[in-house]
């Protein structure tokens, strides 16, 4: 491990356990020994040390404040950490102390969160090579896998799909998925004929949207959340027999690969939830649990500019732990994680400021497997959805809602009559959003 350097500068705001991973590389430089205290080409054991007691003494105030801020009474602890990544700032120390599985030390055991972070076992003889090209994915075993201690269940699967295919799930999401019958924010302020195909109204806009800073924001702008299969009711937090259309059968296949893949052979995909995510778009703090069979996973899947995800326990009281969501990584919520509060605080936008992540510069390729599930991307369809991607993600997560032979329990009429379309607790929020919506309850 190379040395740290010193910097002149104002400490930025710090995670708890980004102050603490910085001060423990302080200590560890300042115990090293010296080569010769006599002489006087080594007072100073390495660069920056001159000001080391001085930079120590100011990341230990860092630790002290930041370490106490889950601790401090008022808010509970989920929320204050949600509420510091929110307002925190890209390039800065905010983001210290977040865990990137994609990146070289999670695989070496080293950088932000190492001592929480441990390889998953993936069932690879479940999927054969043949249908995870099918899905378009690379063989499972090439894929890495990763765990955190503290959260039996919960795996991290750092982009696994082959480069190219994520151009299918892109267009799905844009194109195909938030047609009609599916449901979706829109209807409750559109009638069916303005929302019935999303994409054609709105093509031509992100097609152009450079050449036109001023131009009115599309309907594919405005959508916040697309719902499949049985498709979730926000008003009541409950699945029903009598609102249900046929989930999308490539999306159940690759979410049948991925289950299998981490132990769940004869998962069923059921139901879909798609949020679609600005820059300023936050996931407020909730729990998944109106599915009625707990013992199957929640699969998330994630396409476009990053994001900050926030693991927590099962009361809010708990710290969380912090994560990115790169485009392309896949997380699976199972067992004791499958239950435990979570949260998306902030979509951080690419390095360059509208630029897409690099993975999905790479073209999906023109010959595919001729009995794959993805289909072909035109040049035309792609640039409308790079342009949307540039300032957006979405994220795809897929459930089981029953068990085998399972089936909804009787609910009184009145319950059936409600407004399925209502996004009075859509737990989606952005700024800019023209209608405001609650942040999701604690019991959603």
């Amino acid at each position: 491990m190379g040395r740290p350097v010193l910097v002149r500068r104002a400490i930025a705001p710090l995670t708890a356990e980004a102050a603490i991973f910085k001060l423990r590389d302080l200590r560890d430089l300042r115990s090293r020994p010296r080569k010769n205290l006599h002489d006087p080409g080594h007072r100073n054991l390495h660069p920056g040390q001159r000001e080391l007691g001085g930079e120590m003494g100011k990341m230990a105030a860092a630790v002290s404040s930041v370490a106490t801020l889950a601790t401090e009474p008022g808010e509970d602890a989920f929320r204050k950490l949600f509420r510091f990544y929110r307002q925190s700032r890209p390039g800065t120390a905010d983001l210290g102390g977040v865990i990137d599985f994609s990146a070289a030390q999670a695989a070496h055991g080293t950088g932000p969160g190492a001592h929480k972070v441990v390889r998953s076992q993936l069932s690879v003889s479940s999927v054969s090579d043949h249908d995870a090209h099918r899905a378009g994915l690379q063989p499972v075993s090439k894929w890495q896998a990763y765990g955190l201690r503290g959260y039996p269940g919960f795996i991290f699967i750092p982009n696994p799909f082959l480069p190219g295919y994520q151009w299918h799930w892109v267009k799905q999401c844009l194109k195909l998925y938030s047609q009609k019958p599916n449901v979706c924010n829109l209807d409750k302020h559109m009638t069916k004929e303005e929302t019935r195909d999303l994409w054609e109204q709105s093509k031509e806009s992100l097609r152009y949207k450079d050449m036109n800073k001023r131009r009115p924001r599309s309907l594919l702008e405005k959508l916040r959340w697309v719902t499949l299969g049985y498709h979730y009711n926000w008003d009541s937090k409950k699945y029903s027999a009598d609102h249900y259309t046929p989930f999308p059968s490539d999306l159940a296949f690759l979410s049948e690969q991925v289950a299998a893949a981490c132990g769940f052979q004869g998962f069923r995909a059921e139901a879909g939830i798609l949020n679609y995510y600005r820059l300023d778009s936050t996931l407020g703090i909730h729990i998944d649990r109106s599915e009625l069979d707990h013992s199957k996973p929640l699969l998330s899947f994630s396409f476009g500019q990053s994001a900050i995800f926030l693991l927590g326990g099962l009361k809010r009281d708990e710290a969380p732990t912090a994560m990115f969501m790169h485009s392309g990584d896949i997380m699976v919520m199972s067992g004791f994680s499958r239950l435990l509060n979570h949260a998306v605080p902030k979509v951080l936008p690419g390095p360059e400021g509208e630029s897409l992540p690099c993975c999905l510069e790479t073209p999906l390729p023109a010959i595919l497997p001729r009995d794959s599930v993805v289909e072909p991307c035109s040049a035309e369809d792609w640039q409308v959805c790079a342009s949307y991607l540039e300032t957006a993600r979405v994220n795809m997560t897929v459930r089981q809602v029953l068990a085998t032979d399972q089936d909804f329990p009787l609910e009184p009429v009145e319950e059936n009559k409600r407004d399925f379309t209502t996004e009075g607790f859509c737990h989606l929020d952005d700024k800019n959003s023209q209608v405001k919506r609650p942040r999701l309850n604690s019991d959603s």
